[in-house]
């Protein structure tokens, strides 16, 4: 059974680093105890250290989410040690960064064997456990090239797409069968994360994110709030809603600005660590990365968009009051006038 001291049983895929390390932490500060599922010892080690920190238990399982049987494998472990999966946060990505015709397509297929099927063998395995007990939530991490794709990331932004794609098709699986798990998902912006230390890249200058750039925080943040206020898709950050918005309306000259500005937005002329490629081994084997990359002094904290997403129904409720009292005033002022 779940703890009854706290929240409940979160697993986090991918949380040794960057967003699923912001995560690991928000979810333990919340009170779940956390398992995490990731590759590097050092990098599982300070992940335990801050679940064990915000005093909730916490279970490191060295986990290649792209094999089916191993995760399988994993959440038995979890329930045997920790109890009943109430969370299951599925984070864990890896990424390129090179012109598609410039690929290799083996690194192509470990893309997308971890970013995307990563996603779905955590889902299918999560549901495995929710779906008897009629209770749980799963959060797919996601981002706002699920929408719109940009170039240099042609294997990560496929990803994504399927992403968004098998999520709102089981989606609708678990709505036919009426069920009560919820399966959410979570648009994410450019991050300062680890990400820009480790991807396999293959361009002149050092990667980076698409500016503006968010904490990954923020991301934590988002996903510990989808855990007690589960909802189909939540957007972080306001390039995140700029972008799919701008999609939506305008799709042409999104891939016009993007043709001419893509390429030299996601490189920089600083010099800053590289790791080596995380594609087919990790980086934070002997060397916790954290959550931070290299751009503290770029990123932002805070984000409009999330704080309104977190309050909507306050903040609907308030427009709501607003329009009454509009109504109302319209409707007594056309009154007197009809007297008059």
């Amino acid at each position: 059974m779940s703890t009854t001291s706290g929240r409940g049983v979160a697993v986090v895929t991918g949380g040794t680093a960057g967003v699923g390390r912001a995560v690991v932490r928000a979810l333990a500060a919340s009170g779940h105890d956390v398992a995490v599922l990731a590759r590097g010892r050092a990098g599982l080690e300070g992940a335990v250290a801050d679940v064990e920190s915000a005093g909730r238990r916490a279970l490191p399982l060295p986990t290649d989410v792209s094999d089916h049987p191993a995760v399988h494998e994993a959440a038995l472990r979890v329930e045997d040690t920790l109890g009943e999966i109430d969370v299951w946060v599925n984070a864990a990505f890896v990424g390129t960064l090179t012109f598609a015709t410039d690929s290799d397509p083996n690194e192509f297929r470990r893309v997308t064997e971890v970013s995307y099927y990563g996603q779905v063998h955590g889902t299918l395995t999560a549901l495995e456990r929710m779906r008897p007990r009629d209770r749980g939530l799963i959060v797919n991490v996601s981002s706002a090239m699920a929408y719109r794709a940009i170039p240099l990331q042609a294997a990560y932004c496929g990803a994504k797409h399927a992403v968004k794609g098998f999520t709102e098709s089981v989606r609708t699986e678990l709505v036919h069968e009426r069920s009560a798990v919820k399966l959410c998902m979570v648009q994410l912006p450019g991050l300062n994360t680890p990400q820009f230390n480790w991807n396999a890249s293959r361009m002149p200058r050092h990667p980076m994110p698409v500016p503006p750039i968010y904490q990954p925080e923020l991301a934590g943040r988002a996903i510990a709030y989808l855990a007690e206020h589960p909802r189909s898709n939540m957007w972080v950050g306001i390039s995140t809603a700029y972008t799919i918005l701008g999609e939506r309306l305008a799709p042409k000259l999104i891939d016009l600005f993007l043709g001419r500005t893509g390429v030299d937005s996601q490189q920089t002329d600083r010099q800053l660590p590289r790791w080596g490629s995380n594609l087919f081994e990790p980086r934070d084997e002997e060397a916790d990365r954290g959550a931070h990359g290299s751009f503290d002094e770029q990123a932002h904290s805070g984000d409009p968009v999330l704080w309104m997403s977190m309050r909507r129904r306050a903040l609907l409720a308030g427009l709501g009051g607003v329009a009454a009292v509009c109504s109302a005033v319209t409707v007594g002022v056309a009154r007197c006038r009809g007297r008059v």
